[in-house]
């Protein structure tokens, strides 16, 4: 199965999406690593990604989805995926559909805005935060299991746990 952990930046991505890995034995893999280099060097300079600028990401996290669940992979991926049609592209990578499910880390502009500025060493600025809630089009309760994202780390992983019904004795 493939976890997908999805978010604006800021929104605890990375740290979630490991960490629920960990908890499951799972492979975690984050988008970020997936973007070309240009898409990064604009994120960098504070320009926000158009929709042409994502396309080929999307594309090479489809294969990447699509070889996981052929091989039998259990995987969490921290991916933004801010609007439908990459969730759907995702989606679309799995043949069963069944072997992939979508978490979404929601929270408010001002916690995530405060959050990303006092982050250190990540390529994305608080300045493009903005343009990211622009861009969310947030999933509904029937394509992703929405979390708040204002309890700890381990909180929020036992709330995935128990919402996607994968609760395992310690």
């Amino acid at each position: 199965m493939v976890i997908v952990v999805i978010g604006v930046s800021g929104s605890g991505k990375t740290a979630v999406g490991s960490e629920l890995a960990a908890r499951l034995g799972w492979a975690f893999e984050d988008a970020d690593d997936f973007h070309a280099a240009t898409n990064v060097d604009k994120m960098r300079r504070g320009v926000p990604l158009t929709d042409q600028d994502r396309i080929p990401w999307i594309r090479s996290l489809g294969r990447a989805v699509g070889e996981w669940s052929a091989d039998g992979r259990d995987v969490v991926l921290a991916c933004s995926a801010l609007r439908k049609c990459h969730r759907d592209a995702l989606r679309a990578a799995v043949p069963d559909g069944g072997r992939i499910r979508f978490v979404y880390l929601k929270g408010s502009y001002e916690t995530i805005d405060r959050r990303l500025r006092l982050r250190v060493g990540h390529f994305m600025p608080e300045s493009l935060l903005k343009s990211q809630f622009d861009t969310l089009e947030e999933p509904n309760s029937s394509e992703a299991l929405a979390v708040d994202i204002e309890p700890p780390v381990a909180a929020i992983v036992a709330s995935i746990l128990a919402g996607l019904h994968l609760d395992r004795p310690a």
